[in-house]
């Protein structure tokens, strides 16, 4: 998914380590070391089954599994309203608010998704408030409400979400998701509103301040957003922290960008910002065209296609970061999107007020676990099991 998290979100409104002493194998691993955790997963619910996947004490830990369509983008399920209907989200730590779209909504991307029926919920209430929503690939309208929203086991009661009245453009319309969940800071939510994830916090329902992210290679299943706690069991090594420099996006401080020693871009510093709504690897545009260069990839409708035989042969490109190296391999940063055809993965991003600012999407993610601790203002980062 391209830019619909972080940089491109403005709202208008009325103005928008712990180390185990002993490791124990969880369910979660036995189960894939005997080859049946996909059956496992197929027979119980999504929900029911991370419930109980890891046989844990902690009641505190939530699991909310989430659908990789493509390694485009990664989409959960919440349930909005009394009696619950369901959406699919794309959970993005590139923006601040729930929306999705309601069934006063005429635009052709609200018609062929799922929509909210207030008259069906026992417990909705209207704000009266409209918001206007722009993201780099889409813009949306309409107005506040409040419901209880469930996600991961876990119930939100009176969550302030938003219901689209409109949905222009085409790029909604074929989306694979109904409508975007944030989990960024709520300096960047709707005004006067609290998000999911700190509403969750302050109603006692989560023991850590704190989420994290798997997201699964090209398998459709196994990605998972953990909130409240962190599951080992999906990285190797340790945790390695980078503070969080900017409190608004998840945005940390970044040492260069590398290729065999040499410094390519991010020379002397730069602003780095994690975000699960982005797909790809952005940055500025001058930066990011000598990085095509260097991978010798070519200009094609807006695009950059690579010599598929080649990706054998293209070297890693090192992100430091806070005094650690983070290898990117070109069986990442290149995307095959047909059978003879590949892509580059990065793409240059040209924003008036973030004009040397790189943004790591899911081609990064794929690569490391990653842990957004709110509670120190902090990021963890370890190799994905």
């Amino acid at each position: 998914m391209k830019g619909l998290g972080v940089l491109g979100l403005v709202a208008l409104s009325e103005c928008l380590v712990t180390i185990p002493l002993m490791k124990i194998k969880s369910m979660r691993e036995n189960l894939q070391e005997n080859n049946v955790l996909d059956d496992y997963l197929e027979k119980y619910p999504y929900s029911l089954a991370y419930k109980f996947l890891d046989n844990r004490p902690d009641p505190g830990v939530a699991y909310e599994p989430m659908r990789n369509y493509l390694d485009v983008s990664y989409v959960g399920i919440v349930s909005i309203g009394t009696p619950p209907q369901d959406f699919k989200v794309v959970l993005d730590t590139g923006s601040a608010d729930l929306w999705v779209p309601s069934v006063y909504c005429h635009s052709g991307a609200c018609s062929s998704h799922s929509s909210f029926d207030p008259l069906r919920s026992s417990t909705f209430l209207v704000s009266g408030q409209l918001f206007h929503l722009v993201y780099g690939s889409a813009a949306i309208s309409g107005f506040l409400a409040y419901d209880t929203v469930r996600i991961g086991g876990l119930v939100d009661v009176a969550q302030a979400f938003g219901l689209s009245l409109q949905e222009p453009g085409n790029f909604l319309k074929h989306a694979v998701f109904d409508g975007i969940l944030g989990l960024s800071y709520p300096s960047l939510a709707f005004p006067g509103t609290t998000p999911v994830f700190d509403n969750l916090w302050r109603q006692g329902l989560m023991d850590q301040n704190l989420f994290a992210f798997y997201l699964s290679r090209s398998e459709e299943k196994g990605s998972v957003l953990m909130l409240g706690g962190v599951d080992p069991s999906y990285y190797s090594g340790q945790l390695t922290w980078v503070p969080v420099s900017k409190p608004s996006y998840w945005q940390i401080a970044m040492d260069s960008i590398s290729i065999n020693g040499k410094v390519i871009a991010c020379d002397g510093g730069c602003q780095g910002i994690i975000d699960t709504g982005t797909s790809l690897l952005s940055g500025p545009p001058d930066h990011v065209l000598n990085i095509q260069k260097l991978i010798h990839a070519q200009p094609d409708h807006g695009q950059y296609v690579v010599d598929c035989d080649t990706v054998d042969t293209l070297p890693d490109i090192l992100f430091t970061i806070n005094g650690v190296d983070y290898p990117v391999p070109a069986s990442a940063y290149v995307r095959k999107s047909h059978p003879h055809t590949c892509h580059s993965g990065f793409e240059g991003l040209d924003h008036p007020f973030y004009p040397e600012t790189w943004v790591l999407g899911d081609i990064f993610l794929r690569l490391y676990f990653t842990v957004f601790d709110r509670a120190n203002n902090r990021i963890g980062l370890a190799p994905a099991a």
